[in-house]
């Protein structure tokens, strides 16, 4: 693992703890950090992030997401040293969505092969 790689796992720990522990905002609820990029120049990171929840949820996160982007952005830039503190983007992580339609796909095709 490189030290960009562990920099990046290190932020991605961090920003799951003051999301858990120092962010106060209901509409954010149940937050999972699934991956972070840092770009090489250290300028800006891509915060990769899952919500439980149907889509008016999600975009009642998203809109917590942005404005809590400054006080978050300072409480990682104290508890993670780094030459420059990034700009904060964040991405909505479809995976976990596309695995559960996955997992229901093939749940429905075994159910459907014992009813025969």
């Amino acid at each position: 693992m490189s030290k960009h790689e562990r920099l990046e796992s290190t932020i991605q720990r961090t920003l799951s703890e003051i999301y858990r522990v120092d962010v106060k905002n209901d509409r954010i609820g149940f937050i999972t950090i699934t991956e972070c990029r840092l770009t090489n120049d250290f300028s800006h990171l891509n915060i990769f992030y899952t919500i439980l929840g149907a889509d008016a949820k999600r975009e009642a996160a998203r809109k917590a997401l942005e404005s809590s982007k400054g006080f978050v952005r300072s409480k990682l830039a104290q508890k993670v040293k780094m030459r420059k503190s990034p700009d904060l983007h964040f991405k909505y992580d479809p995976s976990l969505d596309y695995g559960n339609k996955i997992s229901k796909g093939l749940k429905d095709i075994l159910h459907y092969n014992v009813k025969k």
